[in-house]
């Protein structure tokens, strides 16, 4: 089955992930861009506290740590986010969408 990994940003908002979303080539009104090999689903919303939670479903792992390596990382680095605060890996046993 599929890998999930859920990323934690603080001092991370709207603006700063609309921001990278756009230096990735990927509209999140429409869904239509250039999404990375291997991802399966992806979530993104904003905390209570300010903060940044990103959830996301991958063929593997690897798959995620080459676009993160990759085109993410980049865009991260252009757009000033700061590493998330913390990064959660789950085996996924179900992923159903009704």
């Amino acid at each position: 089955m599929a890998n999930a990994v859920i990323l934690e940003f603080e001092g991370v908002g709207k603006k700063e992930y609309e921001a990278v979303n756009k230096e990735l080539g990927i509209d999140m009104a429409s869904g239509k861009g250039d999404w990375p090999d291997g991802m399966k689903a992806h979530v993104g919303g904003l905390t209570d506290s300010g903060g940044l939670v990103v959830m996301e479903v991958w063929d593997s792992q690897d798959a995620q740590a080459a676009f993160m390596g990759g085109r993410l990382g980049a865009a991260l680095g252009k757009v000033g986010v700061p590493a998330p605060v913390r990064v959660t890996w789950v085996d996924v046993m179900a992923d159903h969408r009704p």
